[in-house]
């Protein structure tokens, strides 16, 4: 790791070198942003919409976007071609975090600072041949994080102790719901299927809209699987014939158990169903048709 090249404020240098300072509002406070933008083949996938999100979040926080789409763009082209050169990994993750920036430690946000702009690559993890072919484990829990989900903060402390709770159970995710009702899961967007329909929780303050919400929603177009965001009890969840999660590197991937209790039923209980077989086809069509 110290021998690869990041981006910070304008340099690019190895991370041994990248230094941040600890009056930083981000280090103090947790106060910023971050995005993570998949990559394949050195293509970035759904740029446009991770671009998009980026600023909604900045937007929220009241932090300007510190640069344009195709500086961001250039960025990007740039650390993923060094990473593929050092790591001969083709498929990658670009990690970019925009905290507030450096300022005496004080709550009120103050006015005129700059951006502290940070960002790497690194090799994808994919889900393993093993999770693709068996569905995967999930635990579930009260969603006890902050009520701003909808901002993707460097904030984590909640979802990170939410994915704790799954890790010590030998899950790969935690599902949450909040007063009875499935909000998502600790770094993943959750759907169920009910009779051959995908669902998925309504867009709130309480859901990061992930991207792949409106990849769902076109791939379910493209493959005529009925489409709907709509509130989802818990009991829907625990009754559903197909429950998935959805993320940068899970991409689509089906949950068949649940608090060790297996999902769906008949013959396919327990086991990844069609419903996840035709996405997950579209998903990787995708990204041979939605990457630059």
């Amino acid at each position: 790791m110290n021998d690869a090249l990041v981006y910070l404020n304008g340099e690019v240098l190895p991370l041994s070198q990248a230094k941040v300072s600890v009056l930083d509002r981000g280090f103090i406070f947790g106060d910023g942003i971050y995005e993570v933008v998949p990559v394949y083949g050195r293509r970035l996938f759904r740029f446009d919409e991770h671009m998009a999100r980026l600023a909604r979040s900045l937007s929220k926080l009241r932090i300007p976007n510190p640069a344009s789409r195709d500086e961001w763009l250039a960025r990007c082209r740039t650390l993923v071609a060094a990473a593929a050169e050092a790591t001969a990994a083709e498929d990658q993750l670009v990690y970019i975090q925009v905290t507030r920036g450096v300022a005496p430690r004080d709550h009120v946000m103050p006015p005129g600072l700059t951006p502290t702009v940070f960002m790497m690559a690194n090799p994808m993890k994919p889900a393993t041949a093993e999770q693709r072919h068996h569905g995967v484990a999930c635990t579930t829990a009260r969603d006890f994080r902050w009520e701003r989900g909808d901002i993707k903060s460097i904030s984590l402390l909640g979802n990170v102790l939410a994915r704790q709770m799954s890790a010590d159970h030998g899950a790969v995710e935690t599902i949450m719901f909040r007063d009875g009702w499935l909000t998502e899961a600790a770094a993943s967007n959750v759907w169920i299927v009910h009779e051959g329909a995908l669902l998925g929780p309504p867009k709130s303050e309480h859901v990061l809209e992930g991207i792949r919400v409106d990849l769902l929603r076109e791939l379910c177009e493209e493959c005529g699987i009925a489409y709907n965001l709509r509130p989802i009890p818990e009991a829907d969840v625990r009754a559903a014939d197909e429950v998935l999660l959805s993320s940068a590197t899970k991409e689509v991937l089906a949950v068949t158990k649940i608090d060790g209790e297996p999902v769906g039923h008949g013959a396919l209980r327990g086991k990844p169903g069609p419903v996840y077989a035709r996405l997950y086809e579209a998903y990787q069509q995708a990204k041979r048709t939605m990457s630059i």
